[in-house]
């Protein structure tokens, strides 16, 4: 009888699950792929799609295209809804899979900090129906704008506010003033789309707080150029249909507004708390499991989690970060490991290798920290852009992309407005207050000066 191969299990086909099995393509072990998508998505261009310069398709490639070459390699589409870690099974929503050796990569999710009723007011961006349901509430905002005729509710509708000064924050309040500036200059008849506010709202004293103090600086400048309103050191209190409350220490203030948009943090996939349970261990505040230097959980030498639903430590003991290329580096390491284990030979511990990060701002400006030298400006947007180009998965989207990119740039038009689903209900005034405070055209210096 014919021995059994090793069999591998990967949850997930983002960047770590994706990376995985490619890594694994001549590994002597059958590899199962999970996913409930049936393509890998790019995320760190989602904000493009949300913002309509790139249409879904651009940074979404097919899994099965991706990986029909790997004869080793079966892609199911399925939810994954519980684990089996003494018969080592995965529990999908419709049926079971076993697995010899298994890695978790299921993502991340919104994290709202005790308010998940924020979630409907409120979408942050994760996956394709999130970036065309923001995409719908940016324009459809201009579009019901046109239509009225009190100033005051104008006002409202062309308010826009991004909740999270990291680099999504960073990327989506600077497209959305890019289209209120230049994309739909001189398409409407009754409102002037530049006159629409654009604020930037983050916890901590700067934004980018991740990146070096000038970079986080150069990055404030060029949003403010574009006429985005950047308040930092003030946390939010509450969010409803129609206004948002500020507070920094005792002081608290109202701003009326019709849509906001969240990126200020995110927690783990719920297969992560799932997983913890069966294994009876515990999870941080954000529902990430701790790994070991081997991105392996402690005393479980088949089962590995990687990406947002890890906690792995880099050289100095500090936590990485929940960015693509941590993710990427931890699956493609995985499948030297694998493999090698399968041959019964040793490997080396994970190290991460970061060679730089980056963010966008607009167009033709951008800051990337490479730690041997730092760019923003037209320079950091080159370097911005070819890196990113270099990362899509498939030739054909790294094509597309470029022409559309090199579209934008020169039309400043942004192609794929599409408004998709149902029609966004609009009733201002009977949601706004009776009383309404009175803002002036700065709120930051009328707010916390």
């Amino acid at each position: 009888m014919e021995e059994q191969r090793h069999r591998i299990v990967i949850i997930g086909g983002g960047f770590g699950g994706l990376a995985a099995a490619i890594g694994l393509k001549k590994a002597n072990a059958d590899i199962t792929l999970i996913d409930r998508k049936n393509y890998h998505l790019f995320q760190p261009l989602l904000y493009q799609v949300a913002t309509g310069s790139l249409s879904a398709g651009d940074i979404a490639s097919p899994l099965r295209a991706v990986l029909y070459k790997q004869k080793n390699t079966r892609v199911l589409l399925a939810e994954v809804v519980d684990f089996d870690t003494d018969k080592k099974r995965v529990i999908l929503e419709d049926g079971v899979v076993p697995y010899d050796t298994l890695i978790v990569s299921a993502g991340s999710s919104h994290h709202y900090f005790g308010h998940d009723e924020w979630e409907t007011i409120a979408p942050g961006l994760k996956t394709v129906e999130d970036a065309t349901d923001i995409r719908k509430r940016i324009f459809y905002a201009f579009e019901t704008a046109e239509r009225e005729t009190d100033p005051e509710r104008i006002q409202a509708l062309l308010t826009f506010i991004i909740i999270g000064g990291g680099p999504t924050g960073v990327e989506l309040a600077g497209a959305v003033a890019e289209i209120a500036r230049d994309t739909l200059k001189n398409e409407f008849r009754r409102i002037d789309p530049s006159k629409a506010r654009i604020f930037l709202v983050e916890g901590l004293d700067r934004i980018l707080n991740t990146y070096d103090d000038s970079l986080s600086q150069k990055a404030r400048e060029s949003l403010e150029k574009l006429g985005v309103t950047v308040i930092t050191g003030s946390m939010v209190t509450d969010i409803n249909d129609c206004e948002i409350t500020l507070g920094k220490g005792d002081r608290k203030e109202t701003i009326l507004c019709e849509t906001v948009l969240w990126a200020a943090g995110v927690k783990s996939s719920p297969l992560g708390n799932k997983l913890a349970k069966r294994l009876l261990l515990e999870t941080d505040k954000a529902g990430r499991i701790r790994v070991n230097e081997y991105l392996k959980i402690e005393n479980y030498d088949d089962i590995f989690v990687i990406g947002d639903m890890a906690i792995a430590l880099d050289k100095n003991g500090e936590p990485l970060p929940g960015i693509a290329a941590v993710a990427r580096q931890q699956g493609a390491y995985l499948a030297k490991l694998i493999s090698a284990r399968i041959k019964n030979k040793q490997y080396r511990p994970f190290r991460y290798r970061n060679y730089g990060i980056m963010a966008t701002i607009g167009r033709s400006a951008a800051v990337a920290d490479f730690h041997w030298i730092k760019l923003s400006g037209w320079l950091g947007w080159v370097s911005w852009l070819f890196i990113h180009l270099m990362y899509i998965v498939e030739f054909e989207n790294r094509v597309l992309v470029l022409v559309q990119w090199a579209w934008n740039y020169f039309t400043r038009a942004r192609s794929n407005r599409l408004i998709l689903g149902r029609r966004i209900a609009k009733n201002i005034k009977s949601g706004l207050p009776e009383k309404q405070p009175h803002h002036s055209e700065s709120v930051r210096d009328e707010i916390f000066r």
